[in-house]
C-alpha cells in the first residue's frame, strides 16, 4: 500500500481527523488527530483508527500500523 491510501483510509473512516503516515508500503506509522478521541481510553482510540483499515489489514495489503493518537488540544500542546 502506498502511503497516500492509508492516509486517506484513516481520514476517510473517522471524518474530520488529519492523519500523519509514513512507512515502506507494508509497516506503517501514523499520527492521527481527531476531536472523537475526546474522552476515549487509549485502546478506545486504537479501535477507532484501526476499524478504518481492517479491510485492508485482513487482506494482508496493509501488515502492520502503529500510531499515537491526538485530540486537536492535544496536538496543538505538542506543536503540531
Amino acid at each position: 500500500m502506498e502511503i497516500t491510501a492509508v492516509k486517506a483510509l484513516i481520514e476517510s473512516g473517522l471524518p474530520g481527523a488529519q492523519a500523519h503516515v509514513s512507512g515502506d508500503g507494508r509497516h506503517f506509522e501514523a499520527k492521527v488527530i481527531s476531536a472523537e478521541f475526546a474522552g476515549k481510553t487509549p485502546l478506545q482510540k486504537q479501535r477507532m483508527v484501526m476499524a478504518t483499515c481492517r479491510a485492508q489489514i485482513e487482506r494482508d495489503e496493509l501488515h502492520a500500523l502503529s500510531m499515537q493518537t491526538f485530540t486537536p488540544e492535544q496536538w496543538a500542546a505538542q506543536g503540531g
